[in-house]
């Protein structure tokens, strides 16, 4: 398969849905080969203890938000220090090849389609068939295995306990902020959802935690000393050198991935760490993509408040045109009642993924919960962009990681390389 029947195939994968669970992902590692000894890598797949593990160090990061920024700080502070590292990390914004980095560099379209042909022969007949994710996990483990490596930095899909990623032995566990979001998944309220993130903790592995409300981090503590490890709380934010994400949570999360580091005792220096926070690169966090226009991929509540929080820090009293597109399976209401305080009018732009919520539902929540402010319904997003640009204020277009990936290929006139993707 070339890269784009690859892909086709592993996407209509999605039909299988998310099917939570350990055994897949662990007979895809035992029939690749990332058993013991078949590449420096795969010591931390083969689900050896984390002292046979030495050479290589897997930072394994778990969360409801914040948890592709803590992986994209550890990973940009490790290769100012010289580490060669390996990151996986999902959703991807405009192509599935952002999910898998070595050293910085997204996977090649052809490392898909070698990895991909091989797994695709190799699990043709399993029943049960391996998920989108488990797959794209399997491929992701198989890349790194073949490359030499010092730090892999692993985030987990949805949950943790029975997450595809938790298969592999980890050196430290990271847990940033826990909120509610997936929870058709993952439980109805804080404590199960905590109970599942806390999952990724193991026997005598150490784990760096962001601040928790106490309901979760009773849950974190518990299964802590459950399993014999220290548990940390960072609760200080960083604030020695400039981070190149804006917003106050940012400086929490660059605190938590330093702990993470120290607690694992890499080497790293100040000035890597501050060279590594200055130029760490992970778009749609508040990306300022022109003067007046940010784009955000908040898609929960707890995401909208600390994304409108960051908007005053940054436009104070101004308030947005604010393009909005959230998926269906999320709290419209809490978003929207999040963001209307700093919003001037909204757009809601009909956007290509298949999960999204219609319009019609966000105007219809709109109207109930700010009567007062204007909405308008718009045929694509470059409709909507055009009229935002129309008007005074700034722009911010948010709601979803999957809007902002369809936005960022529109502004960036690559609106045919969106890989627009459910999961």
């Amino acid at each position: 398969m070339n890269y784009s029947e690859a892909l086709a195939w592993l996407y209509s994968l999605q039909r299988f849905g998310i099917k939570l669970g350990l055994e897949n992902i662990r007979r895809l590692i035992a029939e690749l080969n990332l058993g013991p000894g078949s590449a420096r890598a795969s010591r931390a797949v083969s689900g050896a203890p984390p002292e046979a593990c030495t050479a290589l160090r897997v930072i394994h990061v778990a969360g409801t938000n914040g948890k592709g920024s803590v992986c994209a700080m550890i990973d940009s502070i490790c290769r100012a220090q010289g580490y060669r590292t390996a990151l996986f990390t999902s959703p991807h914004l405009v192509t599935f090849r952002e999910r898998i980095r070595v050293n910085g560099e997204m996977i090649s379209g052809d490392a898909v389609a070698d990895a991909l042909t091989k797994i695709h022969d190799l699990v043709r007949d399993w029943d049960p068939h391996p998920t989108f994710f488990e797959i794209t996990t399997a491929l992701a483990l198989k890349y790194f295995s073949e490359a030499k490596l010092d730090i892999v930095i692993l985030e987990t899909g949805l949950g943790g306990r029975l997450d595809a990623t938790n298969a592999v032995q980890s050196n430290v566990s990271v847990i940033t902020p826990i909120a509610l979001d997936h929870q058709k998944w993952l439980g109805d309220s804080l404590e199960k959802i905590a109970a599942e993130k806390a999952g990724i903790i193991k026997p005598k592995v150490p784990v760096v935690s962001a601040p928790q409300k106490k309901e979760v981090e009773i849950v974190l503590r518990q299964r802590a000393t459950e399993c014999g490890s220290a548990i940390e709380f960072v609760t200080a934010p960083y604030e020695q050198h400039r981070i190149s994400l804006p917003g106050a949570h940012q400086k929490l999360n660059a605190a938590l991935a330093i702990a993470a580091l120290r607690r694992e005792k890499i080497d790293i220096d100040d000035s890597a760490i501050a060279q590594g926070l200055a130029t760490v690169d992970w778009p749609a966090r508040f990306q300022r993509w022109d003067e007046r226009t940010i784009i955000d991929g908040a898609h929960n509540p707890a995401a909208a408040h600390v994304l409108a929080q960051t908007w005053r820090e940054v436009f104070g009293g101004q308030r947005a045109t604010l393009v909005l597109a959230i998926l269906s399976d999320k709290d419209f209401q809490e978003i929207c009642e999040g963001l209307a305080p700093i919003s001037d009018s909204v757009l809601l732009p009909k956007i290509r993924s298949e999960r999204a919520a219609a319009p019609e539902e966000l105007a219809q929540v709109l109207s109930t919960i700010t009567p007062s402010l204007p909405y308008s319904i718009t045929p694509s997003i470059a409709d909507a962009i055009d009229q935002a640009r129309a008007k005074p204020n700034p722009i911010l277009l948010t709601g979803s990681l999957h809007f902002a990936g369809e936005a960022l290929a529109y502004l960036r006139g690559e609106p045919a390389a969106f890989e627009e993707c459910a999961q």
